[in-house]
C-alpha cells in the first residue's frame, strides 16, 4: 500500500496523482518535498526533480527486532537532523491521534521509543522542542517532556484524568472547533503553554453496548448537551525547571467562554489567544504574560450572528497564527464588511488596513510569500461552486488571479515555505483529480500536464452532469447540480432523487469530481433512470458573502428546509420530471434535512431516506447549536420550530430511518425520540439501527454493504426508476 501512495505523489511531477494537496511536506527552505516510499521517506528536490533518501526502511527498524515501523505520520526536528515517527495509531473519537513516537538520529541512525513505560499506544501530539533538544507529548491527559540525548522523561502535568484534560481537550472542542494538539511549546525551549478542560461539571451521555457481551454495558461519553455549560477552559504555562504551572488570568467566566486559539508570539515570552463567549458571537484577541499571568485585550469583534474560528476557514486546521513584520503585525480573517476579508492588524491591535478589498470571499488562505509582499488565497468570486488561487500585496490592494484561465472547477494548492513552488491540485466534475508541482507566481508546471486542454468539453459528446441555478418564490438563487438519466428522452418522465445537507457546516455543489455519483446507490442510478439533484440553500458556507451564510441564524431546520421546497417547487415544474416520484436522502444534518423536508413539505417529496439525523435540536452539543441557533434558555421556541419531531404528525410520504446505536456524535436517542413520535401519531416507516457503529456507520464485516442495499431497495421500491 505503502508503494502504491508513493507511486501516485511521485507521479506529481509527470503523469498524475491523486492525493490532497496538504499532504506533502515541505522542507523548511521551500525547495524540496518529502514522501515514504515503501518504508522509506525521500526528498524530490526542486525544480531538478533529484530524488535522494532521507531515511531508509532499514533505519526504522526497532532494535532487536525485524519488524518495520509502519510510518502513520513524521515530522522532522527545526534543523531537520533528527525525525519522530508516529506508528501504531488509535482512533480517538474521529481521528487517530493516539499512538507510538519513535526518535530517529538520522546522521547516527539511532533509534529509539519515546515514553518507555508509559501505556503502548498512549502518546499523542509530541513534537520537537525548538532547540531540538527534547520531546514533548500527552499521555493519559497528562503533559510529559523527553531528553533526546538521555531517555529522561519528566511528568510536568500532575492531575489529569478523563475529566481533567491537560494538553488535549474534550469530544466537543474536537468536534466543533477542530482542537486537538492542546499544548505548545515556548520559542526558547524552556516551557510549554497548554490548555487545561475542565470536563468535570459535564454529564457523561450514556450509550449502551448490548452486543459484545452477554450482560450490556454503558459507554460514557462527557457530552455538553445545548442549552448546557461548556467546559471551564484555563491557560497555564509549565516550567520544564520547576514543573510549575503558572496560570494566565484571562478575564471572563470560563464557563461562559471558549479559548479555541492560543499560540507563542515568536521570539517572545508571550502568547496570544482568542476568547469567544459562550454564544461566539463576542470575539477578543488577548496578549498574555507567562511570567505574571495577566491579560490585556488588544482586540474586539462582534457579530450580530457567529463568527467563525480558524479551523472552519483553514481545512479544519486551529494551529498556527500568521505573522508578519519580524511579529510586529499579523493577517486577521474578519466577516465584519460584509465579506471575508484579511486585514493586517499591529501587534498591539491599534492598527488595521484591510489586505483583500472588494466583493470576494477569502475561502482559505495559502500562503504568506512576506519577502514577495504579497499573500496567496483561495478565493472565487464569479462562481461559489468553484475555487482558485489568487495573491493580494500586503501593502493592501486589489487581487489578482494566480490560476490560469481556461481551468474551470476546484483548485487547491499546498505552497512551499518562500512561495517559489505549489503542489497544484485540480478536479471538476469534468477533470479527474489530478496535480502538478508549479513554480510561483508564474504557475508554471513541472511536468508536461495540460490541465486546460483536459478541462475542455470533448466535441459531440456531451456530459450529464449539469451546472444550474433555480429562483424561488422568495427570490432566492440557488446553486445546483444534475446528473440527468442515461439516454434521457426530455418528452419523458423520471423519478428526480434530491441529496441535502444544507446546513453551515458544508456544501454539497461544488464543482469537483464526483457530483452526481450516490456512493449508497447499489447501482448506476443513471443507467437506471433517476435524476439526480443537489441544491446549496442560504446557511451553506458557499462564498457568497456573510448575508447568505449566516441569514439561517436562529433558524435551522426553517430558512434552509424552505428555500430547499421553494427549489423543489420550480423544478418540479420542468415537464421531464414526475411529481409523484420525488425522494430526498441525506446524513447527519442532511438526515435533519430530509425529514424536515419530508414533514414540513409532504405535498412535494413522497420519499425519504434519513441517516442519522439530528431529530430534536435540543439534544445536540452546546458549540455547535448555540453557534447558530443562540441559547435555548432564550428562545427554546426556535429550537423546537427547527426540530424534524414537531412535524411528524405531517408525515404522508415513505420513510425509512437508519441510525447507529454507538453514534457518539448525534445519539441514537434521537431515533427514539423519533420513533416516539411516529408512533404516537401512527405513521408507518421502515428503521435500520446499527448496533455499536458509530456516525459514520462503517463499522464491523459487511456493514458497508448491508447499507447500500437496504438504502436502493428502499429507494427502488417506493420511488421506482425509469421513465414514463
Amino acid at each position: 500500500m505503502q508503494s502504491i501512495r508513493y507511486f501516485l505523489l511521485i507521479c506529481l511531477l509527470m503523469a498524475g496523482a491523486s492525493a490532497h494537496a496538504q499532504d506533502v511536506q515541505w522542507n523548511k527552505a521551500g525547495d524540496a518535498f518529502y514522501l515514504e516510499n515503501d518504508g522509506n521517506i525521500v526528498s524530490i528536490r526542486l525544480p531538478s526533480k533529484e530524488q535522494s533518501t532521507l531515511i531508509t526502511a532499514s533505519a526504522l527498524r526497532p532494535p532487536g527486532t525485524n519488524r518495520r515501523l509502519d510510518i502513520k505520520n513524521y515530522q522532522f526536528s527545526p534543523d531537520e537532523k533528527q525525525a519522530l515517527i508516529f506508528t501504531n495509531a488509535k482512533r480517538v473519537w474521529r481521528y487517530e491521534t493516539r499512538g507510538d513516537y519513535w526518535h530517529l538520529d538520522i546522521a547516527s541512525g539511532q533509534l529509539r521509543q519515546l515514553g518507555k513505560g508509559l501505556p503502548a499506544s498512549s502518546l499523542m501530539f509530541a513534537k520537537f522542542s525548538p532547540d531540538g533538544k527534547k520531546a514533548a507529548y500527552v499521555s493519559g491527559h497528562n503533559i510529559y517532556a523527553e531528553d533526546l540525548d538521555t531517555g529522561k522523561i519528566e511528568q510536568l502535568t500532575q492531575d489529569g484524568d478523563r475529566r481533567l484534560i491537560n494538553g488535549t481537550f474534550d469530544w466537543v472542542y474536537e468536534e466543533e472547533f477542530g482542537c486537538r494538539d492542546g499544548f505548545r511549546w515556548s520559542p526558547d525551549s524552556r516551557s510549554i503553554a497548554y490548555w487545561q478542560i475542565d470536563a468535570r461539571q459535564i454529564r457523561d451521555f450514556l450509550m449502551i453496548n448490548n452486543t459484545d457481551s452477554i450482560y450490556s454495558f454503558n459507554v460514557p461519553v462527557e457530552y455538553p448537551k445545548v442549552g448546557e455549560s461548556p467546559s471551564p477552559c484555563k491557560v497555564g504555562v509549565v516550567s520544564l525547571a520547576s514543573k510549575k504551572t503558572t496560570w494566565m488570568q484571562v478575564p471572563g467566566d470560563p464557563r461562559q467562554h471558549y479559548i479555541p486559539r492560543m499560540e507563542w508570539v515568536p521570539g517572545k515570552q508571550e502568547l496570544i489567544i482568542q476568547q469567544l463567549n459562550r454564544k461566539q458571537n463576542s470575539s477578543k484577541i488577548m496578549l498574555l504574560q507567562p511570567a505574571t499571568g495577566t491579560a490585556k485585550t488588544i482586540k474586539s469583534e462582534t457579530d450580530d450572528a457567529w463568527i467563525d474560528v480558524k479551523s472552519y476557514w483553514d481545512d479544519g486546521d486551529i494551529t498556527g497564527w500568521d505573522w508578519l513584520e519580524t511579529n510586529k503585525a499579523f493577517v486577521w480573517v474578519s466577516e465584519k464588511d460584509g465579506w471575508r476579508h484579511l486585514y493586517r492588524i499591529s501587534a498591539d491591535g491599534s492598527k488595521e488596513t484591510l489586505l483583500t478589498p472588494g466583493n470576494m470571499d477569502v475561502i482559505r488562505i495559502a500562503r504568506i510569500d512576506e519577502a514577495g509582499g504579497k499573500i496567496y488565497f483561495l478565493a472565487s468570486p464569479d462562481n461559489a461552486t468553484q475555487q482558485y488561487l489568487y495573491q493580494a500585496p500586503l501593502s493592501g490592494g486589489p487581487a489578482t488571479r494566480v490560476t490560469p484561465v481556461g481551468q474551470p472547477g476546484t483548485h487547491d494548492y499546498n505552497i512551499a515555505p518562500g512561495g517559489k513552488f505549489a503542489l497544484h491540485s485540480f478536479n471538476s466534475h469534468r477533470q479527474h483529480p489530478d496535480q502538478e508541482i508549479v513554480t510561483l507566481p508564474a504557475h508554471q508546471g513541472l511536468s508536461d500536464k495540460d490541465f486546460s486542454s483536459a478541462s475542455k468539453p470533448v466535441p459531440g459528446r456531451g456530459h450529464a452532469l449539469r451546472f444550474f441555478q433555480v429562483t424561488t418564490a422568495d427570490n432566492v438563487t440557488l446553486d445546483g447540480w444534475m446528473q440527468l438519466p442515461s439516454n434521457f428522452d426530455s418528452t419523458k418522465k423520471y423519478p428526480v432523487v434530491f441529496y441535502v445537507y444544507g446546513e453551515p457546516a458544508s456544501c454539497t455543489v461544488k464543482d469537483s469530481w464526483g457530483n452526481g455519483v450516490n456512493p449508497l446507490y447499489a447501482g448506476n442510478m443513471a443507467a437506471d433512470g433517476y435524476i439526480y439533484i443537489s441544491l446549496d440553500n442560504r446557511g451553506t458556507p458557499a462564498p457568497k458573502g456573510r448575508t447568505w451564510r449566516k441569514s439561517i441564524y436562529g433558524k435551522v431546520g426553517i430558512l434552509n428546509a424552505r428555500d430547499q421546497a421553494m427549489a423543489a417547487t420550480e423544478i418540479l415544474k420542468w415537464n421531464y420530471v414526475d411529481k409523484e416520484r420525488v425522494a430526498v436522502w441525506g446524513w447527519s444534518g442532511g438526515g435533519s434535512m430530509t425529514l424536515n423536508l419530508l414533514c414540513q413539505y409532504p405535498e412535494i417529496y413522497k420519499t425519504g431516506i434519513s441517516i442519522a439525523a439530528v431529530t430534536n435540536q435540543l439534544t445536540y452539543d452546546n458549540i455547535y447549536q448555540e453557534r447558530y441557533m443562540g441559547l435555548p434558555q432564550e428562545d427554546r421556541a426556535a429550537f423546537i420550530a427547527g426540530s424534524p419531531i414537531t412535524y411528524v404528525k405531517n408525515l404522508r410520504g415513505k420513510l425509512l430511518y437508519i441510525h447507529g446505536t454507538g453514534d457518539d456524535n448525534v445519539h441514537y436517542q434521537n431515533a427514539e425520540m423519533l420513533i416516539n413520535e411516529l408512533v404516537k401519531h401512527k405513521k408507518m416507516f421502515r428503521l435500520m439501527s446499527y448496533p455499536n457503529r458509530s456516525h459514520g456507520i462503517y463499522e464491523g464485516e459487511g456493514t458497508s454493504e448491508h447499507l447500500s442495499a437496504t438504502y436502493t431497495e428502499f429507494l427502488r421500491e417506493n420511488c421506482p426508476p425509469g421513465a414514463r
